[in-house]
Formats: structure tokens, C-alpha cells, sequence
């Protein structure tokens, strides 16, 4: 970059099982597009995945390892990027603390994905740790002083929260934090193989990065497709249609593409065969990630070495940043 320091890119994930072709689409392309261009730090956000399983987070381990498979299988690389754990960083919690003054309930409780993950998971009343999720992910991203977050379009919301913060922080005191870009990925939202409007791991209708061949065929063979369309020979709508929402997204023969959709517009294919077709272009995008993903399996002490040394490469930034919004608040001994 011609001798100038790269600018930051954070983003991440819960771990809270294995990751899906909603995650590529919405926020994984764009983190493996973009390694060289940034310097990348990648959040293993297990503190956030005690907002919804705090009762028992027994599993939150596992998860991480299956987070970091999908991670290095689909191309994120250690050599260029930093993959740290959030719970090793215990700088953020009181970054955290310092936020939390700075935004008011009124403003937590507008988050619309508040209402769409209390809805999903039937709660009822939610915790102060879900309410305040947005605050403490802002800590995350103004923890390395990112200046630039992919995410998915369900998470934009989130996103002007700590836009919101990093405003007022910087107006409080000194300027500290950089004002982060949302980037959305090409394709904002996958809908899921049921119709519904997003690919979920909660809601059960996700085909994941490491489903195997006969998995993804049949999970396509189930998609939800036009409801208007009794026969094969009807006249079929591709606007709307969640087979041709993937098509879009992952065949990259783009006349391939135009052409079936014409020739469903007329009703001279059949959804079995733009099924069929389809799956077999998932197979051929996941094949080489899940080859990928077999070896790595194998290697668990090199994992663990990954996430360790970007643990603590992400920690020795917490402790700058965390030093520099101290100074700027007056916090401290003299």
C-alpha cells in the first residue's frame, strides 16, 4: 500500500455452531477479499453467545473450534490476519463499562435485531446482556480501533450504535476512535431453504459450509420455490424465488444463469431440474472447503497455536487502546 499503514477491519462471529452459506454470502467473502488490503483482526465472540446461552455454555468450546475450521477452510489465513478469542481480552469488559454511559436504554431497546432474536428464541424478557449486545460489540470494534466492519445486513443496525459512540466519545473527550465504515456483502441477505427471508441457524433452515455432498443435495431438493407454480410447463416467477436468490449468488456462469431464469419465466423447466443444477454448483463451490476442512481437523494443536498467538497479538492492541480512551477521559493515577 505504498509504504502507508494499512487501515483496520474487524468483524466476527458467535460461536455458536458451525457456519453457513448466509455468513459467506453476507459477511466471509468480503473478509477474505479484503486481507490484503487491511490489516484484519477476527473475532471469536464467545462472550456474546452467553446473551442467549448463558444457562449453559457447555458447548461454546467445541464451537470455537468448529468457528475456527470454517474460518482457515474458506480462506482466511493466520499469515495475514488475526484471529484472537474475545474472553482472553479482559481489556474489552472495561472499555465496555466506559460505553455503556454513553448510549441510553431508550436507544437500545430501537435495535430492530433485538426484537428478530427475541422473537426467534422466544424470549420473552431479555437480559441487560442482550440489551446492551450492541455496546459490548462496539467495544469490540474500538478495541483494535477498526476502521472498517463487514457484516451482514441484519447487523447494519448494530453497526450505527458504535458509530453512535465512537461520536460521542470523541466529542466527550479526545479523539480517539475512528468513526467505522459498514461494508455489506454483495448478496445483504440469503434467504433460508424454507422461503423464510434469512438463512438461520436457529430457525433450522441453513445449509452450512461443512454439510457434506448428499446433504446439500438434499436440503436443495427441498427449497421453497414459486408457490404460484402448480406444473413444471406453468410460467414460473424468478423474483422472490430463494433458488434463484443462490444462483445468483454462487454460479458464476452469469449466462447460464439468465438463461434459466427465461426459460422458468416460460415455463420450460422444471423446478427439479434448476434444483438439481443447483446443488450441483453448491457441491463444486463447497468441495475445495471441505477438503480443506478435513485436514485442518486433523491439526488441533495447530489451531489452538493460531488462536493463541492472535489472542495475544489483539490483546497487546486492547492494552494501547484501552490506555489511550483512560488518558483522554482522565482516568487513573497521575
Amino acid at each position: 500500500m505504498d509504504g502507508r499503514k494499512k487501515k483496520r477491519l474487524l468483524t466476527g462471529d458467535r460461536p455458536t455452531g458451525r457456519l453457513h452459506l448466509g455468513h459467506w454470502v453476507g459477511s466471509l467473502k468480503n473478509r477474505i477479499r479484503l486481507q490484503d488490503e487491511y490489516e484484519c483482526f477476527f473475532l471469536i465472540a464467545d462472550l456474546h453467545t452467553l446473551t442467549t446461552a448463558y444457562e449453559d455454555p457447555s458447548k461454546v468450546r467445541d464451537n470455537v473450534r468448529e468457528l475456527m475450521l470454517d474460518y482457515l477452510s474458506t480462506g482466511i489465513d493466520p499469515a495475514r490476519s488475526t484471529i484472537y478469542l474475545q474472553s482472553e481480552i479482559p481489556e474489552v469488559t472495561e472499555l465496555f463499562t466506559f460505553f455503556i454511559m454513553l448510549v441510553t436504554v431508550n436507544r437500545l431497546q430501537r435495535v430492530p435485531t433485538l426484537k428478530d432474536v427475541m422473537h426467534d428464541l422466544k424470549i420473552s424478557q431479555p437480559s441487560l446482556g442482550l440489551l446492551s449486545y450492541p455496546v459490548l460489540q462496539a467495544a469490540d470494534i474500538m478495541m483494535v480501533r477498526a476502521h472498517i466492519v463487514p457484516v451482514g445486513e441484519d447487523q447494519a443496525s448494530h453497526l450505527e450504535v458504535t458509530r453512535e459512540i465512537a461520536r460521542r466519545f470523541n466529542r466527550l473527550y479526545k479523539h480517539v476512535f475512528p468513526v467505522p465504515a459498514t461494508l455489506i456483502g454483495d448478496v445483504p441477505v440469503l434467504p433460508g431453504i424454507d422461503g423464510k427471508a434469512k438463512m438461520s441457524k436457529s430457525l433450522g433452515n441453513a445449509i452450512y459450509l461443512s454439510d457434506d455432498t448428499d446433504t446439500v443435495r438434499r436440503k436443495v431438493s427441498q427449497m421453497y420455490t414459486d408457490p404460484t407454480r402448480i406444473h413444471a410447463t406453468d410460467p414460473g416467477h424468478v423474483e422472490g424465488n430463494p433458488v434463484f436468490t443462490y444462483y445468483d449468488a454462487f454460479d458464476p456462469d452469469k449466462a447460464e444463469v439468465e438463461e434459466l431464469k427465461r426459460l422458468y419465466r416460460l415455463g420450460k423447466v422444471g423446478d427439479v431440474q434448476v434444483k438439481k443444477r443447483l446443488a450441483e454448483i453448491l457441491n463444486a463451490f463447497l468441495d475445495p472447503v471441505r477438503e480443506k476442512r478435513a485436514g485442518l481437523a486433523e491439526q488441533g494443536k495447530r489451531l489452538d497455536e493460531i488462536l493463541r498467538e492472535g489472542t495475544e497479538k489483539a490483546r497487546k492492541e486492547a492494552q494501547t487502546t484501552l490506555s489511550l480512551a483512560r488518558e483522554a477521559m482522565g482516568l487513573g493515577l497521575p
